[in-house]
């Protein structure tokens, strides 16, 4: 099967594409390299020993876009990972993260209809839950009112494939991720965002090797054991195996119904300074970090129910938060400061 992977060199997607590798597909990658690089694609060729086909595409550019499907027929299923994902920057540019992450969907979905591919995998977020009323959240918890114009576009991303599958035969699995972190093993592909971190996880490393003077805590002041924001840390490489077994669940046709939604979480929820710990208690380093104030978008505290992906996908995270942090410092050793 020919697999198409949008947003394939960036931190997710680049990840899923060895593993899909791994297990013998044939991968396609679109990228507008936004925040990513075309070594990527080296990287996952010396990982995988076998090179995915690249092409620069922003999904944005419905022209490009039509010539791409165009040339490629035997597309068989897509997933899509490209968006931009940080929720402190699309509190301040709203309608850069609508147009990219909904206008990019909009023409993506066009073009899968046009050319009857009837798999598709969604790259989705827990912040679709808001600030949840009840945790852990489970795939049955309200989807609330967004705290963040990231989660807006999630939501309305999630929203036009359930709109879709009424009129289609679009089969549709969607990922509710946690928190992604960590790096593959190799240390040749990880997280490497361009300019300064919107996330927790690169910004620590940044800071403990020097490229960044101190990490700001984003308040200590929230209803939590220790005031600090608590998330569902997963290692990136676990999340990756899930988008194969969605993608084979559909093959196999073992989905339930027309759209199919599971959380990505290990069930554990950890604070900052948890985070932060886990990170000194690894590296064997003290970092430098001060409290400041809550950053907007923000929910307290959410962290996940895994049994459906457990039970019903056959997924189960297997990575502790030390091994996400030991990973992730291996991996910015390797890329340095610059």
């Amino acid at each position: 099967m020919k697999i198409l992977v949008t947003g394939g060199t960036g931190y997710i997607g680049s990840h899923t594409v060895v593993e899909l590798q791994n297990e013998g597909y044939e991968v396609l990658i679109i990228d507008n390299l936004s925040n990513s690089s075309a070594d990527v694609v080296n990287n996952i060729e010396k990982i995988s020993g076998v090179k995915p086909y690249f092409h620069k595409i922003d999904l944005c550019d419905r022209k490009a876009l039509e010539e791409f499907f165009a040339d490629q027929k035997d597309i068989t299923a897509v997933i899509h990972f490209a968006a931009f994902k940080a929720v402190g920057e699309s509190v301040n540019d709203p309608l850069m993260y609508y147009h990219n992450n909904v206008t990019g969907m909009v023409n993506l979905l066009q073009e899968i209809q046009k050319n009857s591919i009837n798999k598709f995998v969604y790259s989705s977020s827990c912040t679709v839950y808001g600030e949840a009323d009840k945790l852990p959240v489970t795939e049955n918890s309200p989807v609330k009112k967004a705290e963040s114009p990231y989660g807006f576009t999630k939501q309305i991303g999630e929203q036009m494939l359930f709109d879709i599958s009424k009129i289609s035969e679009l089969n549709s699995i969607v990922l509710r991720y946690f928190n992604p972190t960590g790096a593959h093993d190799t240390s040749l592909i990880g997280e490497l965002p361009i300019g300064i971190p919107n996330n927790l996880v690169p910004y620590i490393t940044q800071t403990a090797i020097g490229k960044r003077e101190m990490l700001t805590v984003n308040g200590n002041d929230y209803d939590t054991p220790d005031g600090t924001n608590i998330r569902d840390y997963i290692h990136v490489v676990d999340l990756a195996k899930a988008h194969v077994l969605a993608l084979k669940r559909m093959e196999d046709k073992k989905a339930e119904t027309q759209i199919e939604v599971f959380n990505l979480g290990t069930g554990n929820g950890n604070s900052v300074l948890e985070v932060i710990n886990s990170f000194e208690n690894v590296t064997g380093l003290k970092l430098n970090y001060k409290i400041g104030p809550r950053r907007g978008g923000d929910v307290v505290s959410i962290f996940s129910d895994t049994k459906k992906a457990n039970e019903v996908l056959g997924w189960k995270a297997e990575r502790d938060l030390d091994d996400m942090m030991l990973t992730s410092w291996n991996w910015q050793k390797r890329i340095g400061k610059d």
